[in-house]
């Protein structure tokens, strides 16, 4: 199998069309592929080339933050991403199980080819899939004073086509695209966004992104960690903005190119997720401000203590409780003492 490249997924179901799709896609790649179980869900998820880890075996991971993690949890999934971390992962596809590539995907490289957004004002917000349809739409996790905003009053794409290093890659998802409880309550239809060329986020200006249909580079795998103590609808998109601005540390931009994969939805009850992301309406600009503030150090030998002084600014203004150290701690301990054992303790029996 091709060890550089292993798709994290985290399931509570039996494999869906949308897997079964995308385990044909990673056979012809010889792609690893790392599944996450939880409480609830099934006791094993046969489909190769798909690696089930279940609750009981990942109890017995050599990982600090193994022992930590609640159950019936999203952030499970950071446990696939130190498995695929500590078998000489280069990059990380991770996805949902309601999202089936398309004919349009494939294995990308960390170098792209992309157009940059640049700025025609001081707005700090864009609406990347302003870029990609006409149609009033907006990713979750937007401000909503910023769902209305013309997109060409406040930046333009360049003409020019760039090659440039993205060690984070975002892909759009056609039919069900993540978008809040809002759109879905009042404006719920499929979508099919244009197929119009990658474009670079620049420094200074944020889009949020999900956990579905995102690749991840090994100088950003620190930045992959999933709050615990917030919202469940919250949890990947307020990593998005602490990604976001260590990224710009980095000296990389934020990469988003079009739709290929599918997603059809698994069934939500939308006044759940709409009270999950009130939050989010309330607090993402003032979470922007505090990350903007943020004294971070630029360099990858920074990457990791960047990391930590944004959740240590966002606990010390109770976007997160102090509970979330603990776990970050954890994370931090984990990323780069992990080890080839971990290969034979996932395997093992619990």
């Amino acid at each position: 199998m091709n060890p550089t490249t292993t798709i994290v997924v985290t399931t509570i179901q039996e494999p869906t069309d949308c897997m079964q799709t995308l385990a044909h896609r990673a056979r012809a790649h010889q792609l690893q592929w790392i599944v996450i179980g939880d409480r609830k869900g099934p006791s094993q998820f046969t489909l190769a080339p798909a690696e089930f880890i279940s609750i009981e075996q990942q109890k017995e991971l050599p990982f600090r933050l193994a022992r930590l993690l609640p159950e019936k949890h999203y952030a499970r999934k950071n446990l696939g991403y130190l498995l695929a971390i500590s078998r000489g992962s280069d990059c990380i596809y991770e996805t949902d199980d309601d999202n089936a590539p398309t004919d349009s995907w494939c294995i990308r490289s960390v170098e792209t080819d992309a157009h940059r957004l640049e700025r025609r004002s001081e707005v700090p917000w864009v609406n990347v899939y302003a870029a990609y349809s006409s149609e009033l739409i907006w990713p979750r996790g937007l401000p909503l004073d910023h769902i209305r905003r013309p997109f060409a009053e406040d930046f333009q794409i360049s003409p020019t086509l760039v090659r440039a290093t993205a060690p984070i890659q975002q892909g759009l998802a056609n039919g069900a695209p993540d978008v809040d409880a809002i759109w879905r309550l009042a404006l719920d239809h499929d979508i099919t966004f244009d197929d119009s060329p990658s474009i670079l986020l620049p420094r200074g200006v944020l889009c949020p992104f999900n956990s579905q249909n995102r690749l991840w580079w090994n100088e950003a795998f620190p930045l992959l960690y999933l709050p615990i103590h917030c919202s469940f609808r919250m949890t990947d998109i307020w990593r998005s903005f602490v990604a976001q601005r260590c990224l710009w540390e980095l000296g990389y931009e934020l990469e988003f190119h079009h739709a290929d994969v599918r997603q059809l939805r698994n069934e939500h009850n939308l006044m759940r997720d709409f009270d999950q992301e009130t939050v989010g309406y309330l607090r993402n600009e003032e979470i922007r401000q505090i990350l903007e503030s943020c004294n971070l150090s630029s360099g990858r030998s920074s990457v990791k203590d960047n990391l930590f002084r944004c959740y240590e600014a966002l606990v010390q203004k109770r976007i997160f409780g102090e509970e979330e150290f603990g776990l970050l701690e954890a994370w931090l301990d984990d990323c780069p003492s992990v080890g080839a054992d971990v290969a034979q303790a996932a395997a093992s029996p619990a």
